[in-house]
């Protein structure tokens, strides 16, 4: 019997190709059940508990598929004593898939470069699908179909209860401080839980990464993959960045393109295209159609997302932006003067590195969260005003209230939603209604 802990998405794609399998399983959730999800199970007729789990069944259970959001405790340790396999619901889809996998990490930029492969592979009429930590779960995705190639978009999570998870290609785009709460604070421990994503690849598969990241580079000796880096200097001339033009040579095939035709500009997603262009010329993909992806690739909805223009104010969702890394990049794009919307719920982070850009370019912070206080320790001597919201709309008319015409009003977080929203999106979504009431 399979033991289904967490009846999120994961969960509800494990319980979902369970039953495509034919296989006996149960579901249970430590927390009530999203609606959405609740009707599913009901719909189905699945046996399901929800405010806590069935430890009986738990321990008498054959295999455990552990949803990425769920921490050790007690009760897993209690599974791991009894000899009981506990996987992840990446590693349990993956024991039934038949297909190639293109497997895409990192700290920020694993959607967008996720999206950026799989658009060029359905552009080439490759049968391919898009899933894991992006929309649909993986299993959800396999319990309809099996591809030929898989897109996934994976976390560290989702990445710490692999046993034989294996890419063909996996790609780190880079690692910073992000989840250190889950890592005991220690940014070596979420690298390990990141390098994971080549632990089982072979001569025979490809590992891509950003040659300028010192965490990654260190590590490399111990990677038995092809490794393919990219970035702006030429490491064996296979990927680089010259006079603006990004040059790819790989088993001999080419590829070149300026930057400045690139839809998505700034220099992180000039790398992110890089990636992309990379796994396409691995799989022999023409170069005009990664020249046409590459170059009318549209914005994603909560990624730098402009809203609307209220009396010369412009409103920019960055709601993804749930790490400090991904907010400086957004910070740093930015040429007028900012009121910056950030805070929710801190994973360990540390804003010292946003403190030159905040003084350089945010003349105001509106904190929207909970506990706001470590943010405003580290930038209270760094803006002149710094203010506490309770809701988004609050947030929302604070920023009206103190924005002059020619000012950019930036929602980047760089903290998790959890503690005034469901997720990322829900918080954008709430931005842009708020924004579309002034």
């Amino acid at each position: 019997m399979i033991y289904i802990l967490g009846a999120g998405e994961s969960g509800l794609g494990s319980a979902l190709l369970s039953k495509k399998l034919g296989y006996k399983f149960f579901i249970s959730d430590q927390f009530k059940i999203n609606k959405k999800y609740k009707n599913e199970l009901i719909a189905n007729s699945f046996d399901f508990k929800e405010n806590g789990h069935n430890k009986e069944l738990l321990l008498s259970s054959n295999l455990v598929v552990k949803s990425p959001g769920i921490k050790d405790s007690l009760l897993l340790n209690e599974v791991k004593e009894k000899g009981i396999e506990i996987i992840s619901e990446i590693e349990y889809a993956y024991r039934y898939c038949k297909g190639k996998i293109i497997a895409v990490t990192g700290t920020n930029g694993k959607t967008t470069t996720s999206k950026l492969i799989y658009e060029i592979l359905k552009s080439s009429n490759i049968e391919v699908s898009l899933c894991g930590n992006i929309g649909k779960s993986f299993s959800r995705v396999l319990s309809i179909r099996n591809y030929k190639y898989w897109v996934i978009e994976v976390s560290s999570f989702q990445l710490d209860d692999i046993k034989d998870f294996k890419p063909f290609i996996s790609i780190i785009l880079n690692v910073s401080n992000d989840h250190l709460d889950r890592y005991q604070f220690d940014i070596k421990n979420y690298l390990k839980s990141k390098l994971k994503i080549t632990k089982n690849q072979s001569n025979s598969d490809y590992f891509i990464f950003w040659n300028e990241d010192k965490l990654i580079k260190r590590e490399i000796n111990f990677i038995k993959a092809k490794i393919i880096s990219y970035g702006e200097k030429s490491i064996n001339d296979i990927a680089f960045i010259s006079n603006d033009e990004i040059k790819i040579n790989i088993n001999k095939q080419k590829f070149t393109m300026t930057i400045h035709e690139l839809a998505l500009q700034g220099r992180h997603n000039i790398y992110n295209s890089m990636a992309a262009g990379i796994t396409s010329k691995i799989l022999n993909i023409n170069n005009q159609i990664i020249r046409d992806c590459l170059s009318s690739f549209d914005k994603m909805e909560h990624r730098l997302e402009v809203v609307l223009n209220v009396y010369g104010v412009t409103y920019i969702n960055d709601s993804k932006a749930t790490n400090v890394n991904s907010a400086w990049y957004a910070i740093n794009s930015m040429n007028k003067p900012i009121i910056w919307i950030c805070g929710g719920v801190d994973k360990g982070n540390d804003y010292s590195d946003l403190v030159p850009l905040v003084k350089e370019k945010v003349k105001s912070i509106i904190c929207l969260g909970k506990n706001n206080t470590k943010i405003i320790n580290e930038f209270e001597n760094v803006v002149k005003k710094i203010d506490e919201a309770k809701s988004m709309k609050d947030a929302v008319l604070l920023a009206y209230q103190l924005s002059s015409k020619g000012d950019i009003v930036l929602l980047s977080p760089a903290c998790s939603s959890l503690d005034l929203f469901s997720n990322y999106e829900h918080r954008g979504r709430e931005f842009k209604s708020q924004i579309r009431l002034l």
